[in-house]
């Protein structure tokens, strides 16, 4: 017998994201009782059973639609491919009873990859860490690295070359941080050779930085580059220099994207009107 719950701690010491699956209600006749369980992992591996047939393969079908939204469902099914009611999806069986499945999202809010391990990238993580967020640190320096704390995965590697070995996550969020803005420049440039699919991507840097890298970027990758999902300046218009205030910004500027919130002032949005990228057709 698959012990689904050990399976669900061994994936998320993985870092990978589940659905699981459970018949709460049957009436009628059906394949499944309820209490039954299924589990799909990102990956495409699945355990257990909700009765096989078309209700598992649209439970399955369904999981990877809910994998993507990182949410929660409950959906009734009426197993009678004859009939139809306003009440339950008809799935094509001959059964005639209905099910109730809930789609119960087992994930992280969302993941973070943090490009530097310094001061602002060690008080990001604090602030980040209480809030479920997958918190991934990357910097070249050693001494860093070890001294790191509170980090899901902290690595010891090369910026650019982390992205082209590991990859990042569709719709997550990075945050570039590096010792150097010639390192900053190669992350977000690799993000953007790659094709990779980020959320949001944020860069520490001061306005006269962005615009000499926005002048590189556009003559390497051409005028009309979608850079919308780029901040920077990083963070909402907070206030504060130090480490600590930046990291609060940064956090809540994160806070509002994965909660879809308008009204807030970004920092992007005090730059002058010629450099407005994120607005760039």
């Amino acid at each position: 017998m698959i012990d689904l719950y050990t399976k669900v701690v061994h994936y998320q010491s993985m870092g990978l994201d589940m659905v699981m699956i459970t018949a709460v209600g049957k009436d009628g006749e059906g394949p499944v009782e309820v209490g039954k369980k299924l589990l799909v992992i990102e990956t495409g591996e699945f355990f257990g059973t909700v009765g096989g047939g078309a209700l598992e393969y649209y439970a399955i079908e369904k999981a990877k639609q809910l994998l993507k939204s990182r949410t929660h469902l409950t959906e009734k099914y009426l197993l009678d491919k004859g009939k139809v009611t306003p009440e339950a999806k008809t799935l094509p069986m001959v059964c005639g009873g209905t099910v109730t499945l809930f789609y119960e999202f087992l994930g992280v809010k969302n993941y973070v990859y943090i490009f530097g391990g310094g001061h602002v990238g060690q008080a990001l993580v604090k602030v980040l860490k209480p809030l479920n967020f997958h918190l991934t640190v990357i910097d070249e320096r050693k001494d860093i690295v070890d001294a790191f704390e509170g980090g899901d995965v902290v690595v010891h590697q090369h910026f650019a070359p982390y992205i082209e070995e590991k990859g990042i996550k569709d719709h997550s969020f990075v945050v570039v941080c590096t010792p150097s803005h010639a390192y900053d420049y190669h992350v977000i440039n690799k993000i953007i050779e790659l094709k990779l699919k980020p959320k949001y991507i944020g860069m520490l840097c001061s306005v006269e930085k962005l615009k000499d890298y926005l002048k590189e970027t556009y003559k390497r990758f051409g005028n009309d580059i979608d850079l919308s999902y780029f901040y920077s300046p990083i963070g909402l218009d907070l206030g504060g220099g130090a480490p600590e205030d930046i990291a609060i910004s940064i956090a809540a500027e994160i806070l509002t994207l994965h909660f879809n919130k308008s009204g807030q002032r970004h920092m992007r949005e005090t730059i002058d009107d010629n450099h407005r990228y994120w607005e760039n057709k």
